[in-house]
């Protein structure tokens, strides 16, 4: 996968589920398209390890439904970490 491809599939990741989890993360867009880069890795690996998935294209369906649960699961442990070392404040 091409390295640019991948970086702009992850920001349109992070995006995606900043949508579907909208809420008080903090960070604004830069931590949310790091995050969605993050998220996209971790998607991909879940679809290789669990579902043996080749990754296909860079702009399938397949790599972008895993790319955006990744960066959910990335966007909720971000959310709790932020929310819990908030609170000790």
């Amino acid at each position: 996968m091409d390295i640019i491809a991948f970086l702009i599939l992850g920001l349109l990741a992070g995006a995606l589920a900043k949508l579907i989890l909208p809420g008080k993360q903090g960070g604004g867009i830069l931590i949310t398209m790091i995050l969605g880069v993050i998220g996209a890795f971790v998607g991909g690996f879940i679809g290789r390890a669990i579902f043996g998935t080749s990754g296909g294209s860079t702009f399938s369906f397949q790599s972008i439904l895993f790319a955006v649960l990744g960066s959910l699961i990335v966007l909720v442990i971000y959310g709790a970490i932020t929310k819990r070392r908030g609170s000790r404040v």
